[in-house]
């Protein structure tokens, strides 16, 4: 007669899903709690795993002090973009996983107890792409920051401008940069922190244009891919090309600073770059936005075009005495 061996079922919650997580730069095994204990930072190998705006909010801003502004803001589908499914639907997937409405979080908060206008992209987001929505998002924290003379600091991860929104897309990078110039004329700080990635219509826009420009340890940026750029200029990569390391070592960003200390090197940056007071305007000024285009031309015509009456580069010079016009000689006899 044969034996009956009893069943055994398992325990629903003998393996949580999402206990484990595999490091990518050491293969380390890591529980999941601890890791979130460690800021989402490896202790093995010191990789930063990528964060969600709220995570990225939570660890420097100050505990209750942020407040979000135009959370309402959302993407629309103006060239009715289809690939292998329609945009919209792209759009309703990321919001199902993320919990956000796009790619950016902007608002008000303290760091340090200093009140700053902070926005913050989301890789998770359709791969923190900036669309329409995530350029008004960084243009507005921008215009807040010169209304209210308040640093501004944007945590930027992105891939680069989304493509389902074609030229409104690329139009954001003008956007946020003529926005940003206009802060740079008010001298108002702005602090640029990029994490891993920020590439692309980021990377060429507002990204790289902070007073002080922070990365984190091993982050990717760049513009195009390293495949993309070995092809162009027909050469081969430096090691570490585009990474936060060789970048600080070539001069183009300014610290590479541990996630664990980025909220302190925030702190110290805004004790030292304070906005400068308002310039006090004549009457000839009243109502004069800071930006003038039209001063700047000006200035520039006062410098370079000659005075009235100066010989000009098509003007003919006075004929010598005795100089026949037009170069001919005198015929003899």
């Amino acid at each position: 007669m044969p034996i009956k061996l009893p069943s055994f079922r398992p325990r629903k919650d003998a393996h949580p899903p999402d206990l484990w997580t595999k490091c990518p730069s050491c293969s380390e095994m890591l529980f999941n709690k601890q890791l979130d204990k460690a800021d989402r930072v490896c202790p093995t190998c010191g990789h930063h795993f990528r964060l969600s705006a709220q995570t990225r909010l939570e660890l420097i801003v100050d505990s209750g002090t942020f407040r979000e502004l135009d959370a309402g803001l959302r993407s629309e589908d103006p060239l009715g973009f289809v690939d292998q499914k329609p945009y919209p639907d792209r759009i309703a997937a990321a919001q199902m996983a993320t919990g956000l409405q796009d790619a950016a979080v902007r608002g008000v908060g303290m760091i340090e107890g200093r009140p700053v206008s902070i926005c913050v992209m989301d890789f998770g987001f359709m791969g923190g792409s900036m669309g329409a929505v995530v350029g008004e998002k960084v243009t507005r924290a921008i215009e807040h920051a010169l209304a209210e003379r308040i640093p501004l600091v944007i945590v930027s991860a992105s891939g680069g401008a989304r493509m389902q929104e074609g030229t409104l897309a690329l139009m954001q990078l003008a956007k946020t940069c003529a926005a940003l110039e206009r802060l740079r004329s008010a001298r108002v700080p702005y602090i640029s922190v990029m994490s891993d990635p920020t590439t692309g219509g980021v990377f060429a826009s507002y990204a790289v244009l902070g007073d002080v420009n922070i990365a984190e340890p091993n982050a990717l940026i760049g513009f195009a891919g390293a495949r993309v750029a070995a092809g162009t200029i027909a050469q081969e990569l430096p090691p570490g090309f585009q990474r936060a390391e060789f970048l600080f070592e070539h001069g183009f960003v300014d610290r590479v600073v541990h996630r664990s200390a980025l909220r302190s090197e925030l702190g110290q940056l805004l004790r030292y770059l304070t906005p400068a007071e308002p310039a006090i305007s004549g009457p000839d000024d009243a109502g004069r936005p800071t930006f003038d285009p039209v001063r700047i031309l000006t200035s520039l015509a006062d410098r370079y075009v000659p005075e009235a009456g100066e010989a000009t580069p098509m003007s003919e010079p006075a004929a010598p005495a005795g100089s026949v016009p037009n170069g001919k000689g005198r015929g003899r006899g």
